[in-house]
Protein backbone atom coordinates (compact mmCIF):
# COMPACT_ATOMS: atom_id res chain seq x y z
CA UNK A 1 0.00 0.00 0.00
CA UNK A 2 1.51 3.40 -0.97
CA UNK A 3 2.58 5.48 2.11
CA UNK A 4 0.11 8.54 1.51
CA UNK A 5 -3.12 5.51 1.46
CA UNK A 6 -1.86 4.31 5.19
CA UNK A 7 -1.30 7.66 6.69
CA UNK A 8 -5.08 8.89 5.01
CA UNK A 9 -6.55 5.55 6.94
CA UNK A 10 -4.88 6.57 10.29
CA UNK A 11 -5.69 10.35 10.10
CA UNK A 12 -9.61 8.92 9.38
CA UNK A 13 -9.31 6.62 12.52
CA UNK A 14 -7.26 8.92 15.14
CA UNK A 15 -9.74 11.60 14.15
CA UNK A 16 -13.05 9.28 14.70
CA UNK A 17 -14.14 9.59 11.20
CA UNK A 18 -13.49 5.71 10.22
CA UNK A 19 -15.69 3.92 13.14
CA UNK A 20 -16.91 0.24 13.19
CA UNK A 21 -20.40 -1.25 14.70
CA UNK A 22 -23.64 -1.43 13.17
CA UNK A 23 -24.91 1.84 11.27
CA UNK A 24 -27.55 2.61 8.39
CA UNK A 25 -26.19 4.08 5.41
CA UNK A 26 -28.21 6.21 3.42
CA UNK A 27 -29.16 3.85 0.99
CA UNK A 28 -30.67 2.24 3.95
CA UNK A 29 -28.00 -0.37 3.89
CA UNK A 30 -26.85 -1.82 7.33
CA UNK A 31 -22.73 -1.41 6.84
CA UNK A 32 -20.35 -2.98 9.69
CA UNK A 33 -18.23 0.53 9.25
CA UNK A 34 -18.95 4.10 8.75
CA UNK A 35 -17.20 6.81 7.32
CA UNK A 36 -18.56 10.42 8.93
CA UNK A 37 -16.87 13.63 7.64
CA UNK A 38 -18.79 15.16 10.23
CA UNK A 39 -16.32 14.11 12.99
CA UNK A 40 -13.83 16.50 11.54
CA UNK A 41 -13.83 19.49 14.87
CA UNK A 42 -11.10 21.13 14.32
CA UNK A 43 -8.80 23.51 12.58
CA UNK A 44 -5.69 20.87 12.25
CA UNK A 45 -8.24 17.69 11.43
CA UNK A 46 -9.73 19.91 8.65
CA UNK A 47 -6.85 21.54 6.94
CA UNK A 48 -5.14 17.60 6.75
CA UNK A 49 -8.44 16.67 5.41
CA UNK A 50 -8.04 19.64 2.94
CA UNK A 51 -4.47 18.42 2.08
CA UNK A 52 -5.45 14.89 1.55
CA UNK A 53 -7.99 16.13 -1.17
CA UNK A 54 -5.79 18.52 -2.86
CA UNK A 55 -3.03 15.51 -3.44
CA UNK A 56 -6.01 13.50 -5.23
CA UNK A 57 -7.36 16.25 -7.40
CA UNK A 58 -3.33 16.92 -8.42
CA UNK A 59 -2.58 12.89 -8.75
CA UNK A 60 -6.10 12.55 -10.84
CA UNK A 61 -6.79 15.70 -12.41
CA UNK A 62 -3.28 17.83 -12.51
CA UNK A 63 -3.34 21.74 -12.69
CA UNK A 64 -7.08 21.39 -14.58
CA UNK A 65 -9.24 24.56 -13.74
CA UNK A 66 -12.31 24.02 -11.94
CA UNK A 67 -15.03 24.99 -9.84
CA UNK A 68 -15.27 22.89 -6.49
CA UNK A 69 -18.89 21.94 -5.61
CA UNK A 70 -19.80 20.32 -1.98
CA UNK A 71 -23.17 19.09 -1.16
CA UNK A 72 -24.54 20.30 2.17
CA UNK A 73 -23.56 19.79 4.95
CA UNK A 74 -20.50 17.80 5.42
CA UNK A 75 -19.22 18.65 1.51
CA UNK A 76 -18.89 22.04 2.42
CA UNK A 77 -16.55 22.15 5.13
CA UNK A 78 -14.69 19.68 2.06
CA UNK A 79 -14.60 21.96 -0.68
CA UNK A 80 -13.49 24.98 1.70
CA UNK A 81 -10.95 22.31 2.88
CA UNK A 82 -10.02 21.30 -0.46
CA UNK A 83 -9.91 24.77 -2.00
CA UNK A 84 -7.14 25.74 0.70
CA UNK A 85 -5.02 22.78 0.23
CA UNK A 86 -4.77 22.99 -3.59
CA UNK A 87 -3.96 27.16 -3.58
CA UNK A 88 -0.88 25.88 -0.99
CA UNK A 89 0.12 24.05 -3.95
CA UNK A 90 -0.29 27.11 -6.13
CA UNK A 91 -3.83 26.29 -7.88
CA UNK A 92 -6.58 28.83 -6.83
CA UNK A 93 -9.96 26.91 -7.62
CA UNK A 94 -13.32 29.24 -6.38
CA UNK A 95 -15.90 27.29 -4.94
CA UNK A 96 -19.96 26.91 -3.92
CA UNK A 97 -22.41 24.52 -2.03
CA UNK A 98 -25.98 24.74 -1.45
CA UNK A 99 -28.77 25.51 0.79
CA UNK A 100 -30.95 22.73 1.57
CA UNK A 101 -33.93 25.01 1.57
CA UNK A 102 -33.62 28.07 -1.12
CA UNK A 103 -33.80 31.33 0.35
CA UNK A 104 -36.17 34.21 -0.55
CA UNK A 105 -34.48 36.64 0.40
CA UNK A 106 -31.27 39.00 0.45
CA UNK A 107 -29.81 37.26 -2.94
CA UNK A 108 -32.16 34.34 -2.70
CA UNK A 109 -31.41 31.28 -4.60
CA UNK A 110 -30.65 28.17 -3.05
CA UNK A 111 -26.14 28.28 -4.10
CA UNK A 112 -23.91 30.08 -1.63
CA UNK A 113 -20.15 31.29 -3.07
CA UNK A 114 -19.27 31.63 -6.60
CA UNK A 115 -21.12 31.52 -9.14
CA UNK A 116 -20.08 28.96 -11.86
CA UNK A 117 -20.65 30.54 -15.70
CA UNK A 118 -21.73 28.10 -18.45
CA UNK A 119 -18.16 26.90 -20.00
CA UNK A 120 -16.26 26.05 -17.08
CA UNK A 121 -15.93 22.96 -15.29
CA UNK A 122 -17.53 21.50 -11.70
CA UNK A 123 -16.04 19.32 -9.49
CA UNK A 124 -17.69 17.33 -6.46
CA UNK A 125 -16.00 16.71 -3.76
CA UNK A 126 -18.26 14.52 -1.21
CA UNK A 127 -17.34 12.32 1.88
CA UNK A 128 -18.28 8.95 0.65
CA UNK A 129 -20.34 7.03 -2.11
CA UNK A 130 -22.52 3.76 -0.72
CA UNK A 131 -25.30 3.26 -3.52
CA UNK A 132 -24.75 6.71 -5.36
CA UNK A 133 -28.09 8.26 -3.76
CA UNK A 134 -26.02 11.72 -2.26
CA UNK A 135 -24.65 12.01 -5.97
CA UNK A 136 -27.72 11.37 -8.15
CA UNK A 137 -29.02 14.04 -5.20
CA UNK A 138 -26.20 16.58 -5.82
CA UNK A 139 -26.62 16.10 -10.09
CA UNK A 140 -30.32 16.97 -9.30
CA UNK A 141 -29.60 20.09 -7.28
CA UNK A 142 -26.76 21.36 -10.64
CA UNK A 143 -28.96 20.64 -13.32
CA UNK A 144 -30.08 24.25 -13.30
CA UNK A 145 -26.60 24.92 -13.98
CA UNK A 146 -25.17 25.37 -17.58
CA UNK A 147 -21.68 24.11 -16.09
CA UNK A 148 -20.78 20.53 -16.51
CA UNK A 149 -19.36 18.43 -13.92
CA UNK A 150 -16.52 16.84 -15.10
CA UNK A 151 -15.40 14.91 -11.76
CA UNK A 152 -16.16 13.73 -8.55
CA UNK A 153 -13.70 12.66 -5.54
CA UNK A 154 -14.45 11.31 -2.05
CA UNK A 155 -12.90 9.63 0.80
CA UNK A 156 -13.54 6.08 0.56
CA UNK A 157 -14.32 3.87 -2.44
CA UNK A 158 -16.68 1.14 -1.03
CA UNK A 159 -16.72 -0.78 -3.59
CA UNK A 160 -20.18 -1.34 -3.37
CA UNK A 161 -23.19 -2.22 -5.75
CA UNK A 162 -25.04 0.10 -7.00
CA UNK A 163 -28.50 -0.80 -8.33
CA UNK A 164 -27.07 -3.41 -10.44
CA UNK A 165 -23.52 -5.77 -9.86
CA UNK A 166 -21.76 -2.78 -10.38
CA UNK A 167 -19.51 -0.36 -8.22
CA UNK A 168 -22.11 2.62 -7.21
CA UNK A 169 -19.16 4.80 -8.09
CA UNK A 170 -19.07 2.88 -11.52
CA UNK A 171 -22.38 3.06 -12.22
CA UNK A 172 -22.47 7.16 -11.38
CA UNK A 173 -19.59 7.48 -14.08
CA UNK A 174 -21.27 5.39 -16.09
CA UNK A 175 -25.01 7.36 -15.43
CA UNK A 176 -23.36 10.90 -15.60
CA UNK A 177 -20.51 10.77 -18.03
CA UNK A 178 -17.66 11.72 -15.47
CA UNK A 179 -15.23 9.77 -13.38
CA UNK A 180 -15.43 9.18 -9.57
CA UNK A 181 -12.32 9.23 -8.08
CA UNK A 182 -11.78 8.08 -3.74
CA UNK A 183 -8.46 8.49 -2.16
CA UNK A 184 -8.22 5.05 -0.59
CA UNK A 185 -11.35 2.14 -1.20
CA UNK A 186 -12.35 -0.45 1.24
CA UNK A 187 -9.31 -3.05 0.55
CA UNK A 188 -7.36 -0.42 1.62
CA UNK A 189 -8.67 -0.06 4.68
CA UNK A 190 -8.96 -4.23 5.11
CA UNK A 191 -5.02 -4.35 4.85
CA UNK A 192 -4.61 -1.76 7.03
CA UNK A 193 -6.82 -3.00 9.49
CA UNK A 194 -5.38 -6.95 9.26
CA UNK A 195 -2.01 -5.33 10.20
CA UNK A 196 -3.51 -4.88 13.54
CA UNK A 197 -5.35 -8.07 16.08
CA UNK A 198 -7.32 -5.82 17.52
CA UNK A 199 -9.35 -5.35 14.39
CA UNK A 200 -9.70 -9.30 13.38
CA UNK A 201 -13.63 -9.17 14.10
CA UNK A 202 -14.19 -5.95 12.02
CA UNK A 203 -12.01 -7.33 9.29
CA UNK A 204 -14.48 -10.45 8.94
CA UNK A 205 -17.86 -8.06 9.25
CA UNK A 206 -16.45 -6.43 6.84
CA UNK A 207 -15.56 -8.95 4.40
CA UNK A 208 -18.81 -10.80 5.40
CA UNK A 209 -20.59 -8.04 4.25
CA UNK A 210 -18.90 -7.05 0.39
CA UNK A 211 -19.77 -11.26 0.20
CA UNK A 212 -23.10 -10.03 0.00
CA UNK A 213 -23.34 -6.23 -1.07
CA UNK A 214 -19.43 -6.10 -3.01
CA UNK A 215 -19.30 -5.10 -6.51
CA UNK A 216 -18.50 -7.45 -9.01
CA UNK A 217 -16.82 -4.51 -11.21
Amino acid sequence: MESYKREFIQFLESAGVLKFGDFTAKSGRKIPYFINAGEIKTGDQIAKLGEFYAKSYLQKVGNERSVLYGPAYKGISIAVATSIGLSREGLDLPFFFNRKEAKDHGEGGVFVGYKPQGNEQIVIVEDVITAGTAIRESMEILSSLEAKVVACFVMVDRKEKGKGEKSAMAEVGEEFGFPVYSVVDVYDIIEYLSENEKHTEDVARIKTYLEVWGAKA
